[in-house]
């Protein structure tokens, strides 16, 4: 590098750029980003362990505590708790600070809120908190249970940040809060997520292992049973799936609203949510939503899915919570199914959402890492007892300062009238003091700062009866030191004692989510929820469609002939439908094409283009229209006489475009769409040429798609028609003009061939235009 001159006039010192290093940039950033995401997952995303909390939330509580926020002092402002954490504490920003401590607050974010909040702190609508100039707050009975002992040399504290404070490292509660109250945050490269949980189960487990250290995880999910959301709801998991997600620390749950209905009678209507409003109509009524689901949103998609047809079944929702929810749900008729109802709510809403387990915490090292329910528990029991024996360990350390001074009252006590005469003669009488009593310094001390109305309290046998519970105290305190059953069994105690304040039968301890696996999920189809109304499906042959309520006349014949058509317009198809049916449409050009009956237009007008709801090929023609019937089979023939049978279910299609199902080449074209009777056992076929074929109907082959194969053999021209039979009943043929009548032909053995024959003329009376249905 170049040498810098000094500018003149400039100090003499060091140059600046001495302290430039020369490093590789990729690996200069490598290491300060390190620095960074460790910074992030240890002192800001992730949970301790042994309290459940992050540094924010620690800060926020221990400046309240600071302040004297007791649950039986007043409340104060909740500017003075975040000044005071942002000041002294916790350098960041303000609103940051205050979202954190609104969510301490929340009953719906919080199982066990550690803040007791005063004014607006928010709601489950999804409505946020009013400022910190308006709001008070103090601090929950679970907050001081979490920070009980801070006093008893029980943790390490550290400096501030800027050296002026002192903090503790955690917080030596019983409380267990990790799992109480649950914990989410992202870091660089890793994230945690953690439910809340019941603190009765949560005991009862670490109960059972502090009894048997080896006992299975499947023993552990016999008494804890998942999580215990704020909001309630209902986990439909499988008992192995939840107790899987616990073993490996990671997983997910599905979580339901729940529907319940107060007001009704019948109490599996209260169950089912549903209120009988008479006639028979009825209502559904959802009492708890999904945890971290605002109320707002859930029932504005509600009321989007509603608009946007996606929920034809239900016609209304309104909200009608207080302090309580109740969104209530109008069906479009008192037909609609309950459960398809809310099946469909579930698939196309957030009233089910899913809530993951990722149980990644901070250890007693500080080192980030998921964990099973097992190893979580004993490493929190393992950092209780650590707590427990410097909890023993200081009051030990207390007891022998006392015992101390209670030996040096007592020898005053015996000696009183000679202390006070050396304290009045003797220019250094903590000297002689020492000397003629065998007094340390600590005592000789003790007894000359007393006070002179101290002295009547100095009574030997209170002093000796002090003495001696102390000595007790102190003896027991050695036994549990040295005796890892003693420490056992007084953390069993103290967990006892903790449970009777949050069990099941207590307002707060009372479990509020349910976890009751899901039936079984039924076959899910949006037609499922169209109302079924019958429908006439009228099909004109320049491709306008239309559907009229009810079922109509068909007129002299199927085509619809008593309809109106525009000039120069007629019938092409008629029949009778049901708004639940799809309609295949199948062009000359071989593409198949499905359409929903309740799409069809209305019949006050001429319909619609057909064009405007599939994309058919402008130069295709529709050569068949009939109603979609589940595993049905179909006859597909085109004019050069080659054909198969398919599917129906095969050719429905997802798309506006269709799907492409008879191979057809130039000049070729399909002609034929005939269902097959279940019965029939045959196939005739009708050559241009007037030659008649009938074959097995076993010798069709059953394709998805292709050209087929032959089936009748032809000099020139092509096939006329073709339908199936059951050679029993012989071969029927609508007759010519307007009468109506068919002709049958029983004996149909002359004409039965293999497939592909060419034929011999049809039986006496066969229509001229080789049609078989129809006539000319």
């Amino acid at each position: 590098m170049a040498n810098v001159t000094t500018p003149p006039g400039s100090s003499d010192g060091p140059d600046p750029f001495d302290a430039i290093v020369d490093a590789p940039f990729d690996s200069a950033l490598s290491e300060r980003y390190l620095v960074y995401a460790m910074s992030t997952i240890t002192a800001r995303s992730l949970p301790d362990l042994r309290d459940g909390l992050k540094p924010v939330h620690r800060r926020l509580l221990w400046a309240m505590r600071q302040l004297k926020l007791d649950p039986a002092n007043a409340y104060k402002k909740s500017a003075r708790v975040v000044g005071d954490v942002i000041g002294k504490y916790h350098p960041h920003g303000d609103q940051s600070v205050y979202d954190a401590m609104v969510r301490l607050a929340q009953n719906f974010a919080l199982r066990y809120p550690l803040v007791d909040g005063q004014g607006n702190f928010g709601n489950i609508d999804g409505d946020n908190a009013a400022a910190y100039r308006y709001t008070e707050a103090r601090l929950t009975k679970t907050a001081m249970r979490l920070m009980a002992g801070l006093e008893d040399g029980t943790v390490d504290f550290h400096p501030t940040y800027n050296g002026e404070e002192e903090e503790p490292e955690i917080f030596p509660g019983m409380f267990p809060n990790l799992l109480a109250n649950g914990a989410t945050g992202i870091a660089v490269g890793m994230a945690t997520s953690i439910p809340s949980h019941n603190v009765a189960e949560i005991v009862d487990a670490t109960l059972l292992l502090i009894d048997n250290p080896a006992a299975e995880h499947a023993e552990l999910m016999q008494v804890f049973h998942g999580p215990d959301l704020p909001t309630g709801g209902v986990i439909v998991d499988s008992a192995a799936a939840i107790s899987a997600a616990y073993d490996t620390g990671r997983g997910s749950f599905r979580v339901r609203g729940r529907f319940h209905a107060d007001e009704a009678k019948d109490e599996a209507d209260q169950q089912a949510g549903i209120e009988r409003l008479g006639n028979g109509t009825w209502q559904l009524v959802i009492s708890e939503i999904p945890y971290m689901v605002p109320k707002g949103k859930l029932i504005e998609q509600i009321a989007q899915a509603i608009a946007d047809k996606k929920l034809p079944i239900l016609e209304d929702v309104r909200d009608e919570s207080d302090e309580a929810i109740r969104i209530v749900l109008v069906p479009k008729s008192r037909n609609v199914d309950p459960d398809l109802l809310k099946e469909s709510l579930y698939r196309l809403t957030d009233l089910e959402s899913r809530f993951s387990l990722n149980l990644n915490v901070l250890d007693a090292n500080r080192t980030p890492g998921v964990m099973g329910l097992k190893l979580l528990l004993q490493q929190w029991v393992i950092a209780q007892i650590d707590i427990l024996l410097r909890r023993s360990q200081h009051r030990l350390d207390k007891i022998a300062g006392r015992l101390e001074l209670l030996e040096g009252y007592i020898i005053a006590f015996l000696n009183l009238d000679r202390i006070i005469e050396i304290i009045r003669t003797e220019d250094e009488p903590k000297v002689l003091m020492m000397a003629e009593f065998a007094l340390n310094d600590r005592q000789a001390e003790a007894i000359l700062n007393m006070r002179l109305r101290s002295l009547r309290k100095l009574e030997e046998m209170e002093l000796r009866k002090e003495h001696a519970e102390l000595l007790q105290e102190q003896e027991e305190l050695h036994k549990l030191l040295d005796s890892p059953a003693r420490q056992r069994t007084r953390l069993k105690r103290d967990l006892a004692s903790l449970r009777k304040d949050y069990a099941e039968d207590t307002l707060l301890g009372r479990r509020r989510t349910t976890i009751a696996e899901a039936a079984p999920t039924r076959e899910f189809n949006m037609d499922a929820m169209i109302e079924k109304e019958p429908v006439t499906v009228i099909l004109s042959q320049r491709g306008w469609i239309r559907g009229a309520r009810g079922h109509l006349p068909l007129g002299q014949n199927e085509k619809g002939s008593d309809f109106k058509f525009k000039e120069g317009d007629g019938p092409a198809f008629a029949f009778h439908a049901q708004t639940t049916d799809k309609l295949l449409i199948a062009a000359d050009n071989g593409r198949f094409y499905t359409l929903g009956a309740d799409k069809l237009p209305g019949a006050r007008g001429f319909g619609e283009p057909l064009r405007t709801m599939v994309d058919i090929d402008s130069e295709a023609q529709v050569v068949a229209l009939l109603v979609y019937r589940p595993k049905a089979q179909l006859l597909l023939a085109a004019t050069n006489g080659r054909g198969f049978a398919a599917v129906a279910d095969e050719l429905l299609a997802e798309t506006r475009k269709g799907r492409g199902v008879v191979t057809t080449k130039p000049g070729v074209k399909l002609s034929v769409v005939r269902e097959i009777a279940p019965a029939h056992d045959h196939v005739a076929v009708m050559g241009d040429n007037r030659k008649l074929v009938v074959f097995a109907l076993s010798e069709l082959p059953v394709l998805a798609k292709g050209q087929g194969v032959q089936l009748q053999r032809y000099r020139d021209g092509g096939m006329a028609d073709v339908v199936t039979l059951a050679l029993d009943e012989g071969l029927s043929w609508t007759m010519g003009g307007d009468s109506g009548r068919t002709r049958t032909e029983k004996d149909m053995r002359l004409w039965k061939v293999a497939r592909g024959a060419a034929g011999r003329l049809p039986p006496q009376g066969f229509p001229r235009d080789n049609k078989f249905q129809g006539g000319a």
